[in-house]
């Protein structure tokens, strides 16, 4: 059964889901804004994974004490991984009694929503708090992008993994823009605020900006980008963004007088992380 949604707004979207009847949605704590009074709403540790969005319930033969016990640690295992990526512990699902009802979500940001339909052939990677809500049969993971990539972008890239079938929603910052690195000789290179979300196959990665020369130099310390881009390479949907957090951070910082970045930004910010 597809997920009916609507994303209305403009500067700052909302997504207004209706659910059906046997139908639930999820959304991460903090995304919720208004829903009918016949839409349950119960607030759990545990995210949909790895089972196609099906919960177990107790005594509904997951195998006694040994299943429970299974249960409970695949939710702790869950909630550590969302504690160290820094997003939410809780997930917050909705269910309509009786007959139709509407529930209404939206981001943090001043910005975009995008609704992904996943088919199960191609999970979907997008940044980390891009996650509004979803179906219960979206699955909702956490990858750790380490390696050369973690290194060479100076920390690891975490990212947010959906799998499974069914819709979930989006948002990011400022306007977005849909791109295939196909189209542009199968790469491109972004900064590395700049990414929403992109396809399965698609392969990220963080390179330096420049050589370490006079030109090198310059870009870093002058060109506000810092050391490193992000690369995207491959065939598949790439969804960038206008705005990033780090920008804005800046701009707030700068409108109340306490813009610490001067006029050279790049390697010598000196803002807090």
């Amino acid at each position: 059964m597809t997920l009916q949604q609507e994303i209305v707004g403009s500067a700052m979207q909302m997504a207004v889901v209706s659910l059906q009847p046997g139908q639930t949605v999820y959304c991460e704590a903090g995304k919720f804004l208004f829903k009918t009074t016949n839409v349950t709403m119960e607030t759990r540790l545990g995210g949909p994974s790895g089972g196609g969005g099906q919960q177990s319930q107790p005594g509904g033969g997951s195998g006694g004490m040994g299943g429970l016990l299974r249960q409970a640690m695949g939710t702790a295992m869950q909630a550590g991984q969302r504690a160290l990526a820094g997003e939410s512990l809780a997930f917050q699902y909705f269910t309509t009694q009786g007959g139709e009802g509407t529930v209404g979500f939206a981001g943090v940001l001043p910005g975009e929503m995008r609704a992904l339909e996943l088919d199960g052939t191609r999970a979907w990677f997008a940044e980390k708090d891009a996650f509004v809500a979803a179906e219960s049969t979206v699955d909702f993971g956490i990858a750790f992008q380490g390696g050369r990539t973690g290194r060479s972008g100076g920390e690891g890239f975490i990212l947010e993994k959906f799998t499974g079938r069914g819709t979930v929603i989006i948002a990011g910052a400022g306007n977005f823009i849909d791109l295939n690195p196909a189209d542009f000789g199968g790469r491109v290179e972004v900064d590395t605020g700049c990414v929403v979300a992109f396809e399965e196959g698609i392969q990220y990665g963080v390179q330096r900006v420049g050589g370490l020369n006079r030109q090198g130099v310059m870009n870093a310390v002058f060109g506000g980008e810092g050391l490193s881009l992000a690369t995207l390479e491959g065939n598949g949907r790439v969804i960038l963004q206008s705005l990033t957090i780090e920008s804005l951070a800046n701009a707030l910082r700068k409108a109340q007088g306490g813009d610490k970045q001067g006029p050279t930004g790049g390697l010598f910010s000196t803002n807090a992380q």
